[in-house]
């Protein structure tokens, strides 16, 4: 490891892809300035602090959730970096004018798994408003094959080998504000209008 210190913290809360009233009416303003700028922005500065001066500083985000991932001394950095990533690649989900028909090869290879766009977006919500308590909905692609799962609190795919294509955050933070309990309206809304068929077909090549 290097002795040379870094004027900034090594990890940064990245910006997010557009602005925070982008969403309306799906998710609002209200709702993104709190999940980004306070529980996104504490991950971040949480995991800062709990690296600094170790090993695990001078690593990407995805090498330490690799080098911490079910260590039981290690659960709060684990926590952290995965919270970071995850909130990352869920803002990448997500666009405005999102939905409708996938691109043509990512359209191909859910109807590979699937036999059905509808029949993919029927499981990730089925999966979404399953998850018992906080968590993650997930497209991954495992092989060739393209799959619903779900993880719990601050897990993900990539523990497992498993390429995340897309995902779908169900933390209370994520909707609470705009949905109150009714999380499965913020899943369909999410799957119906902000999906980012892009963002997953560009993770799927």
């Amino acid at each position: 490891m290097s002795n040379q210190k870094t004027e900034s913290a090594p990890h940064v809360l990245p910006p997010l892809p557009y602005p925070d009233n982008a969403l309306d009416p799906v998710i609002s303003a209200n709702t993104l300035s709190f999940h980004y700028g306070k529980h996104h922005k504490t991950y971040v500065d949480n995991l800062n602090k709990l690296i600094a001066g170790t090993e695990l500083e001078d690593l990407s985000l995805e090498e330490i959730i690799a080098s911490v991932a079910g260590k039981v001394d290690k659960t709060g950095i684990f926590n952290n970096a995965a919270q970071v990533w995850n909130h990352t690649f869920y803002w990448n989900s997500l666009t405005p004018k999102g939905g409708g028909e996938p691109p043509a090869a990512l359209k191909q290879k859910i109807e590979a798994s699937f036999g059905s766009v509808e029949a993919c977006k029927k499981e990730l919500a089925t999966a979404a408003t399953t998850q018992f308590g906080s968590g993650w909905a997930w497209l991954v692609q495992d092989g060739d094959k393209l799959q619903v799962s779900k993880t719990g609190n601050a897990d993900l795919p990539l523990t497992k080998g498993i390429k995340p294509i897309l995902t779908i955050d169900v933390w209370e933070h994520a909707y609470y504000l705009d949905y109150q309990n009714r999380r499965v309206d913020y899943v369909n809304a999410v799957l119906d209008k902000l999906i980012n068929w892009g963002f997953a077909a560009d993770n799927c090549r």
